[in-house]
Order: structure tokens, then sequence, then C-alpha cells
């Protein structure tokens, strides 16, 4: 009886050790795995998987909780759009310069034929003309306008007006403002209450004449009256005070320049 159990216990042997064995098979499998891929892996990815393997083992963070960000190819985003945008302002600048040199050649073309009408009919001592970066500008004494604390223009310089206004018909892109100036010696008529009042009548009247004109179109106009507070010369003295009575015409510029570019007077 007892050999037929000892028999019977020996066909059923003990297989517990296949546990530990299949363990280390997977082992080594994984760790195959692991080099098979590592080899078809360049440097960098190698070394950031090392150290994510080396995190874990040590209980740190692991690779995959601390990614790295990985550049892409190429400029960077930030600096393409620097470059366009300095491209555009480049641009930008480009076409300004252009223009103004456009302007400036058609205000020093303008200068030229008011310059000549003045030499032709003796009018220097009584206009001169001036080219800055803002404006081409008009100056006409007011005796030559005017009679002393009048506003209406004298027939004379009523030709005047005519013929700046007909220069300016073949320059319609331009704004115009026609300013009166006086100097600081209160007036005192039943007309006029104030100097004010005196230098915006003055710009208004000749600004009237100038749109006389067909050709020219209103809306470019505009005048307005500064009184005594913008003097040209001191008004301690007689002649200083007749420099400072006058009336301006100003072709302004519709894109300034950063300087003065050819100032050149008719004295």
């Amino acid at each position: 009886m007892n050999k037929k159990r000892k028999q019977h216990h020996e066909e059923h042997l003990d297989e517990s050790w296949l546990i530990p064995y299949a363990d280390l098979l997977t082992l080594l499998l994984a760790l195959f795995i692991i080099l098979f891929a590592s080899s078809e892996m360049d440097s960098k990815k190698y070394d950031s998987i090392m150290r994510s393997l080396n995190s874990a083992f040590t209980g740190g963070s692991s690779f995959f909780e601390q990614p790295e960000v990985v550049p892409v190819p190429g400029e960077p985003a930030t600096k393409k759009k620097d470059a366009d945008t300095t491209s555009e302002q480049a641009d930008l600048k480009g076409a300004q310069q252009q223009q103004i040199q456009k302007e400036t050649a058609e205000l020093q073309e303008l200068k030229q034929k008011l310059d000549q009408y003045i030499q032709d009919n003796k009018l220097s001592a009584q206009l001169e003309t001036k080219l800055t970066n803002d404006m081409l500008m008009i100056t006409i004494r007011d005796n030559a306008l005017f009679a002393s604390g009048s506003a209406t223009v004298k027939p004379d310089a009523q030709k005047l007006a005519v013929t700046i206004s007909d220069m300016l018909t073949q320059y319609q892109q331009y704004q115009i403002e026609v300013a009166g100036h006086t100097d600081n010696v209160p007036i005192r008529n039943a007309e006029f209450e104030t100097n004010w009042d005196l230098s915006a009548k003055r710009a208004l009247n000749f600004m009237k004449i100038l749109l006389q004109n067909d050709k020219i179109t209103a809306d470019r106009f505009r005048a307005i009256g500064y009184g005594e507070y913008r003097p040209i010369d001191s008004n301690d003295s007689a002649d200083g005070r007749s420099k400072n009575r006058r009336v301006e015409v100003s072709i302004l510029r519709t894109i300034k320049e950063g300087t003065t570019i050819g100032v050149a007077e008719n004295r």
C-alpha cells in the first residue's frame, strides 16, 4: 500500500521553480527590446531615456513627468514675425520718403513761380516765400493788402490773390491755411473790438478772393486769426510791428519731414 502511494506522489513533481524562471525570461526580453530601441535612437533621445530610467530607479521624477521641449527646426516664429514687421516698416518708410521727395519737388516748383512773380512785379519788400519741412509759406505784409485798421482787401492786392489762386490750381492735393496776424497795439474802431477780430476777418476776406477761382475746391482751405500772439519780430519798434502785421498763405505738406529741406527765402 505504501509503495503505491509513493509512486503516485512522484508523478506530480514540484514545478514552482518555473515562476522565477519565467520572470527572468521576461526581464531579459524587456532588456533586449530596450537595447534594440536604443540602437535606433539618436544620442539625445538615448540620454533622455537613460535619465528617465535612472530617475525612476532612484525615486526621482521621471522623464515623462518633465518633458523637454523639442525645438522645431527652422526659424523661430517670433523672429520671423519681427522680421516681417521690420520689412513692412522699411517699405512704409521708403514709400513715405518717396512721397516727401515728390512733394518737395512740387513745392520747390511752386516757390520758383512765386519768386519769379515777386521779382517781375518788384514786390520783394512786401512778399516773401519760405519752404520748410512743414509747408511752403507765402508771407504778405498787411500794408500791401489792407488800409490801416481795415479788413477790406485793396484792389491791387486782389490781383495778387487771383495770381496765387491760379498757381494753386495746379497743386490740388494740398491743404491751404490763410492766417491773419497783427501787432500788439490795441485796435480802436467801431468795426473790430480786438486784434483777434481784425486778424480773423483779414484772413477770411483774403481767402474768399482765392476761392473765387472755380478750379479750386473750398474743402482744401481754412482761415484763422492769430491776433498779436505769434509775432515774428519785436513790437518795440515801428519796423518790427510792421513785420508782425501780415497775412500768411501756407501750402501744407501731407507728410512732414524729420528735417528741414532746402529752406530758401526771397527777401
